[in-house]
């Protein structure tokens, strides 16, 4: 493989990592928000150890986000030192809002949402809380809007062939963007609750009377039930934007190569095998003219096919045509799971039910995965541009050479393997453990476990094997 392919699979799998970590991060900030709302509310203590029990998940998620976050930084550097010489004024002043506005917030009031409920008082803890979940959706806003403004690019013009900021509020409130945030929320609050949902079924299956995960269980379906077809309807809303400025990426979803006859309709394909050489589908399984319903609105319309456009503007269209049936067919089954949630809440058999306990618990990956099928789709059908329509890829790249790449790529590999394995077991070890009453606050950490040496009153702690 050239560097140029290295370095495309090297960033997609380190931001494949790193964005469920965020995605954790504003839908656990926002869940722990009305945790302890409810609690102060009601006084009911299963909130406040819900609360407890979740915020050692969301202190270590939030970690990791921030970890994964920095080296992709770096990567923009080395490997697309292209794009970020081109970008870098409309791309840098974003981050710099993100990290001004966001970071500074999130990061600033954590340490007193993990540690300070005996310090300040449950109402200041609260509002720590509630700045920490803003500071989330507002690192989220400017993430897509700057990943917005590449998929639909506005408010510049190039110079000497780099973009330069013209019209900063058509820059960040680019036509996509709106869409684009709105449906990221909803990925990241179904994607935790449906583990929410896990982890309390998960213990409910073991001890039927604990409140505690009882309580994770009915809040996660019942974010399930309201967000799952909210979540549908707003895709809905983001396929028509991205119809109208990317059809080449919809047709690539719909796996349509040829515009069909008019009045025929678009059919829906529900399985085939797409071939980039011959520019058709094999083994297909098709609907006729469902498509056209949810593309144009009509039982008659078409769209543009693949075939119509330049052969070099198309992205890989088997990657995007199942990456697409993946979220879809997940975002079905989610609702279909919450629906015959409500259905055994009424029937008052909610918790006995065991086999809906497996199947809560089997859904507990789901949203993740319906998330990044639907990033995978996102940023794989906007290819061959890293700027849509402006900037290609293939102009973004470094001048390395690929056994440079294919080292860093290497090493990747293993460092994220063995970092974020460990990672992720220590995660599922805390979920396993039940939540009981009197759940203790996150520890406090005695100097001496972490390796530091206390000196004489008032003499500054030394590191093991400093110099005196």
């Amino acid at each position: 493989m050239t560097a140029y392919y290295l370095a495309r699979l090297q960033f997609a799998l380190t931001i494949g990592f790193h964005i469920v970590f965020p995605a954790s991060s504003i839908g656990l900030a926002s869940y722990l928000a009305v945790l302890e709302a409810m609690w102060l509310r009601t006084k009911r203590e299963a909130y406040l150890d819900a609360y407890r029990f979740w915020l050692k998940i969301f202190a270590i998620v939030f970690g990791i986000g921030v970890v994964s976050g920095i080296v992709m930084g770096y990567e923009l550097g080395l490997n697309w030192s292209g794009y970020t010489n081109k970008v870098g004024a409309i791309l840098g002043p974003l981050l710099t809002y993100e990290t001004m506005t966001a970071f500074f917030l999130e990061a600033g009031f954590l340490g007193v949402m993990l540690f300070g409920m005996k310090k300040v008082g449950p109402r200041l803890h609260f509002a720590a809380t509630c700045a920490v979940a803003v500071g989330t959706h507002i690192s989220a806003f400017w993430i897509l809007a700057g990943n917005s403004w590449m998929q639909t690019p506005q408010g510049y013009r190039i110079v000497d062939g780099r973009f330069v900021p013209t019209d900063w509020l058509a820059i960040i409130f680019n036509p996509s963007m709106p869409f684009r945030f709105v449906h990221m929320m909803g990925a990241a609050y179904l994607s935790v609750a449906l583990m929410v949902g896990a982890v309390g079924a998960w213990h409910v299956a073991r001890d039927r009377k604990n409140d505690v995960a009882r309580l994770m269980l009915s809040m996660a379906l019942w974010l399930v039930l309201f967000a799952a077809p909210a979540q549908i309807v707003a895709g809905d809303a983001q396929g028509d934007n991205t119809l109208r400025y990317q059809p080449q990426k919809v047709a690539a979803m719909e796996g349509d190569w040829t515009q069909p006859a008019p009045g025929a309709g678009e059919p829906l394909v529900l399985f085939a095998i797409p071939h980039m050489k011959t520019e058709r589908n094999s083994a297909t399984i098709e609907i006729p003219r469902v498509a056209s319903w949810y593309l144009t609105h009509t039982w008659a319309g078409t769209i543009k096919g693949l075939r119509e456009f330049a052969k070099n503007d198309i992205p890989y269209v088997p990657i995007v045509f199942f990456a697409f049936r993946v979220m879809v067919g997940l975002g079905v089954l989610m609702l279909c799971y919450a629906l015959l949630g409500g259905f055994l809440r009424w029937r008052g058999k909610l918790y006995d039910t065991r086999w809906f306990l497996r199947i809560a618990v089997a859904m507990g990956p789901a949203g993740y995965l319906a998330l990044l099928a639907g990033w995978t789709v996102t940023e794989t059908g906007r290819q061959p541009y890293t700027v849509y329509g402006v900037l290609r890829t293939l102009n973004s790249v470094s001048p390395v050479g690929a056994p440079g790449v294919a080292g860093s790529l290497a090493a990747f590999v293993v460092v994220y393997a063995i970092v974020f394995g460990g990672a992720m077991t220590f995660l599922l070890r805390l979920m396993a453990k039940p939540p009981e009453h009197g759940e203790p606050d996150v520890p406090q950490v005695p100097v001496r476990s972490a390796g530091i040496t206390p000196g004489p009153a008032g003499a500054v702690p030394t590191l093991p094997g400093a110099a005196e």
